[in-house]
Order: C-alpha cells, then structure tokens, then sequence
C-alpha cells in the first residue's frame, strides 16, 4: 500500500465503501453535511442486489467525488434496516445534510439510475455556471425571455454542450410561450448533455406546460374533492389545476394524499405525477426536498 510522502495531505475518502451499524453516524449522516451519500441496503442472497450494486458504484465513480456510497449488508445491520424500515432489497436511500431526501427499491435500469445519482450530485450544486449564465437567468427571472435567449444563445455559439445554457434556452422559449419550439429545441440537443440533470428539468416543465393548458377550474375541482374525498381523478386533476395556478405546494400535497389513499391508482399516476414536478424544481427547492422526504417516507413505511 502506498503512504503520504513529500507531505502531501491524506487522500480524499474512497467513493464507495461498507458500511455498518457502528459507522453509519460517520460515514452516512455526518459526511451528507459535506456530500452527498447514496447508501445502498443489500444482502448476499438477494440477485437483484448483485446486478443493481455494480451499476450504482458504477455511476457513483463516474460522478468523481461529487457523491459517496455506502453499502450496508442487511443481515449483519438488523437494527439500522429495522431503524430505516426497510422492507424489501435492493433498497436505496440518498442522504443530504444528515436526512434521507430520495430514494427508491428494487433493480431500475441503468438511465434511470444514472438519472437517480445525477440528481443527488446537484443536490450540493455544481458550483460552475458563468456569470454569463447567471445573468442570463436573472434576465428570465425579470421577464426579459428574449434577451435571456439572446445571452443563452451567445453561450452556446462557444460552448454548444452546455448544459445549463442549453436548458436556460429551452426555458425562454417556454417563457415566450413558444412551447413547441422549446420543445423542438429540446429534442435536438447533444446527445452529451440529452440525459443531463438541466435537461430532464425541462423536459418536465414542457410536460407541465402542456397539463397546464388543458387544468380545470381549481374551485371546481376543490368542491369535487370535497364532496367526494376518495374521488381519485378528482383529486389529480386538482393537483394539475393547482399547479397550473403556480401553486405547485398544494399541488404536491394533493398528490401525496393521493398515493397515501392509493398509490397503485392509474398505474401510479400520483408518484408520476409527483417525480414530475420533482425533476421541474431545482433540486435544492424546499418544496422538493419536502416532497421527495414525505414521499420516501410513504414508500418504506
């Protein structure tokens, strides 16, 4: 094993390690007030695990120390599963600022899972946009769409895989109410940056975008809910109207008590619904670290 020589400091902690009962505090909850950790519950005996661990240390290597992994075997951490609820493996949980903000079970596929830890890593921030960028934002925060475009596009001339540039693009097309160009722009993006953390965020507020258009009235829906509270459809379709009303965290509650009342309803409609708007929101929104909390928390209880 090679050791520290000429003075140089210690290396950085591995990005995947074992975890257990006795190191969780440190490895998990102490060091998510640092970086993000992806702890990932498994067994020996349990097939899936063998094909979903590889992956997601796969991907966690590719993120170069923006995200940890801890692995803990469930057979010789009773207590701390037992602690955790969970119910099933592969169970796989994200950790930030010392609480589980994500997660999910079973095997998923590997864009998914690239998707899964991309969203974890922006969680901290990248830390990399330009001051070009950040004007530009502030430009389309204002209202100025067209100047923002304007600065977005002058971005992207040098630097055609940009990723927030591109993504800041596709939202002044929205914000000019030209939802089929920012959609047309979207599809055409480099294939480098088509599943990037940016991107996916756009490509759902395009989905938001076109519910919008077609949301009921929110007095009316309310009143069918109220009438009748385990109408499922009414309940979503008020989730959609109150979203398109720019109350998106009543529209994230109604969506929660729909998956607590039925989560299986319309082939999980709810949960869609919900990761939806999750991946519209910057990660670091307070409506989305509360939502994606709750929702976890439903999913494992």
């Amino acid at each position: 094993m090679l050791g520290l020589k000429d003075g140089k400091s210690a290396a950085a902690p591995a990005p995947v390690k074992d975890g257990s009962e006795s190191t969780f505090m440190a490895d998990v909850i102490e060091a998510s007030r640092e970086v993000p950790v992806i702890v990932d519950f498994w067994a020996t005996w349990c097939g899936p695990c063998k094909t979903l661990g590889p992956m997601l240390e796969a991907a966690v290597a590719a993120a170069r120390g923006k995200v940890r992994m801890v692995k803990i075997d469930v057979d010789r951490n009773q207590r701390i599963a037992a602690q955790l609820r969970i119910q099933s493996i592969p169970t796989v949980y994200a950790f930030w600022q010392g609480q589980p903000v994500d997660g999910f079970q079973g095997a998923v596929p590997a864009s998914e899972l690239r998707a899964f830890v991309d969203r974890v890593v922006a969680l901290a921030g990248d830390g990399g946009l330009g001051e070009a960028v950040a004007a530009a934002e502030a430009m389309l925060a204002e209202g100025a769409a067209v100047d923002a475009a304007e600065t977005f596009a002058a971005i992207l001339a040098q630097e055609p895989e940009h990723a927030a540039a591109y993504a800041g693009m596709v939202r002044a097309y929205l914000a000019a109410g030209e939802a089929d160009k920012a959609a047309a722009f979207l599809a055409a993006a480099p294939a480098k940056i088509a599943k990037s953390v940016e991107l996916e965020a756009v490509r759902a507020q395009i989905e938001l975008a076109r519910q919008a258009a077609k949301a009921g009235p929110v007095a009316e829906l309310r009143a069918r809910v109220a009438a009748s509270p385990s109408d499922n459809q009414a309940r979503f379709d008020l989730a959609l109207a109150l979203h398109a009303a720019g109350k998106v965290e009543e529209a994230v509650g109604e969506l929660l008590e729909l998956f607590r009342r039925d989560r299986e309803w319309n082939d999980g409609a709810a949960r869609s619904q919900l990761m939806t708007i999750f991946e519209a929101l910057k990660p670091q929104d307070p409506i989305a670290l509360k939502g994606r909390r709750r929702l976890s928390s439903m999913i494992f209880a």
